[in-house]
């Protein structure tokens, strides 16, 4: 996670935050928390639009990404009451992620091991089974404006 977003969630200014990072390195090593690299952060910037460094309002330093574990450390670092519970939440969402992707990839395998089991006649269920196993694709919104009465 990005040090803009853990700063919004446990509702400090990202500077604070990383300045409390900076003050207990000893606590979150560099495997935990380290610095994107500028072209990492420009990438960002083009992938979210975000307001060019040269001008005002951009960042003056390269943001700060936080591992599983760094987020863990945060709670040790920041040491408010809001830390704490924002800290769990965070480590409860990572952990349903985990189990949503360990439950995914079992079922991926209980397919591709019937598959094996089964002639060739069953291919069309399999093919189904896949199309519902994959992420679902959002239409694109339209754009404009409705009239009232027509579609």
């Amino acid at each position: 996670m990005l040090d803009e977003t853990l700063a919004e969630l446990y509702e400090v200014p990202v500077k604070s935050l990383n300045q409390a990072v900076k003050r207990n390195r000893e606590r979150i090593p560099d495997d935990l928390v380290f610095q994107l690299t500028s072209d990492e952060s420009d990438h960002l910037r083009s992938q979210f639009v975000t307001s060019n460094p040269g001008g005002r309002g951009g960042r003056r330093y390269e943001p700060y990404a936080f591992t599983e574990q760094g987020v863990a450390m945060l709670s040790s670092v920041l040491r408010s009451e809001r830390a704490v519970r924002v800290n769990i939440e965070i480590r409860r969402a990572f952990v349903r992620m985990r189990r949503v992707l360990l439950e995914h990839a079992e079922l991926s395998r209980k397919v591709n091991q019937l598959e094996k089991n089964y002639d060739g006649q069953f291919r069309v269920v399999f093919d189904v089974l896949r199309e519902l196993m994959s992420p679902p694709t959002k239409p694109r919104a339209r754009i404009g404006f409705k009239r009232e009465g027509k579609s």
